[in-house]
């Protein structure tokens, strides 16, 4: 009689077990770990540089002097706060303040505008030459732009020679010495220098729209007008709206560097704001308790802004950064 080979019982055969969720984890891990080296340097970077640093806030609750530590220097509570809030500068810092920042945030729609407009521009050629003399400025710091400026706005500078020539103007005005300009110098300037680079996230998220839906519009009888306002407008409704959330949380940032070169002592009425009281009292009057405070003060309103814009936003388009 033949014998036939024997086999194994089912539960005696190998059974290739599938990789669990920790292996397939640590697989994924290993294939994207240049990814995650480099991310994780990014995230030392911020706790060395933004997080650590943090303990140092503590001075504003304390009387410190650079002869002691942090630690040695004895509290003071609320000192530093009720201070400033006394100052006979704190008004006008305020006002100078609120006022730059809301003026700036009233700007906010300009580079939605632009962009709408330079995603109509069909012609390649003419649509990256504007977006090169747009986004030129910001390459520039504003230790050049701001000479550049004092430099046209100077008595013998080309904008009083044009305001001249079109007789708006009898005689030549130094516009960085009247602080009645101050306010409108900044704002123009800092409109110039990114208007052309603030655009270029609502461009990124034009390109992401569907062409089918300006078909339809089209089909639908919609002229350009109309396509940017029923689909382009509603199609980057999100991304406008965390961009303006950001926006107002720092209203209270008024661009220190743009502020440092084109204040002077004759426009310090209107050019004195928090970031340069903050620089002034602290470096220059080695108050650095009372500066830190102002610092802190703040943050603390910006955060407040910050979820005030957030819950805003949620509410009336559901969109959130949190």
């Amino acid at each position: 009689m033949e014998m036939q080979p024997s086999t194994q019982p089912a539960a005696m055969q190998e059974i290739e077990t599938p990789p669990s969720s920790r292996q397939k984890w640590l697989k994924k891990l290993y294939s994207q770990r240049h990814i995650q080296i480099m991310a994780l340097l990014g995230i030392v970077w911020m706790i060395i540089f933004n997080y650590i640093p943090m303990y140092g806030v503590i001075i504003a609750f304390k009387d410190y002097d650079i002869i002691r530590t942090i630690a040695e220097a004895p509290w003071a509570g609320l000192t530093h706060f009720k201070e400033f809030l006394q100052d006979e500068n704190f008004f006008n810092v305020m006002k100078n303040t609120l006022g730059i920042s809301l003026l700036k945030l009233l700007t906010f729609p300009l580079p939605i505008v632009f962009a709408l407009f330079l995603n109509e521009v069909r012609s390649l050629r003419y649509k990256k030459a504007i977006q090169t003399i747009s986004y030129l400025p910001h390459f520039l710091s504003w230790v050049v732009l701001g000479g550049i400026l004092a430099t046209w706005l100077s008595d013998v500078g080309i904008i009083n020679d044009i305001f001249m020539a079109l007789h708006i103007i009898d005689k030549p005005i130094s516009f960085l010495a009247e602080p009645k300009y101050f306010w409108t110098i900044v704002i123009a300037s800092d409109i110039w220098k990114e208007l052309g680079w603030s655009a270029i996230i609502y461009l990124a998220a034009i390109t992401s729209i569907s062409p089918e839906m300006y078909e339809a519009a089209t089909i639908d009888g919609a002229g350009r007008f109309q396509q940017m306002w029923y689909v382009t407008l509603p199609a980057i409704k999100a991304t406008i709206s965390i961009l303006f959330i950001l926006a107002v949380s720092g209203v209270l940032n008024s661009n220190f560097d743009q502020i440092l070169v084109l204040r002077n002592s004759l426009n310090d009425s209107a050019s004195n704001v928090i970031d340069y009281y903050v620089y002034y009292t602290g470096i220059s009057s080695g108050r650095y308790s009372y500066s830190t405070a102002i610092g802190l003060f703040k943050s603390v309103i910006a955060l407040i802004l910050l979820l005030i814009a957030n819950q805003v936003s949620k509410k009336l388009n559901d969109t959130s950064l949190f």
